[in-house]
């Protein structure tokens, strides 16, 4: 068997107030390498035209949509009168015609029975 180590003069031990005291007067205890944060990265450079092109990318939909709702706002009146018209002047060229078509059918009718008499 092995013979045990000598043991060290026995010591007075610190009290745990000692050794706290001890690490405060030694100042704040170094961080471990993996909590030590890399310097940050140079900013790349600022592309005016890309920034450009990205935000009116983005706003594009909004615009369309944007320009289309207000198209239809201010069209949509318009567009019923215009369609009003149309039908009744659609409405109004067919009584016209049917009292044409009318008037000659009374007319070849009449025409008939005067010729069988």
């Amino acid at each position: 068997m092995a013979e045990p180590r000598p043991q060290p003069p026995i010591a007075r031990l610190p009290t745990l107030t000692e050794v706290v005291m001890e690490g405060h007067a030694a100042g704040p205890a170094p961080a471990p390498a993996a909590a030590v944060t890399p310097a940050p990265a140079p900013a790349p450079e600022v592309d005016e035209a890309r920034i450009v092109d990205a935000v009116m990318a983005g706003l594009q939909t909004r615009i369309d949509l944007m320009v289309e709702y207000r198209l239809r706002e201010a069209l949509a009146p318009l567009l019923a009168r215009a369609a009003d018209a149309i039908v009744h002047d659609a409405r109004d060229e067919l009584a016209h015609t049917l009292r044409d078509v009318v008037a000659r059918a009374v007319s070849q009718e009449l025409a008939r029975r005067r010729g069988t008499r």
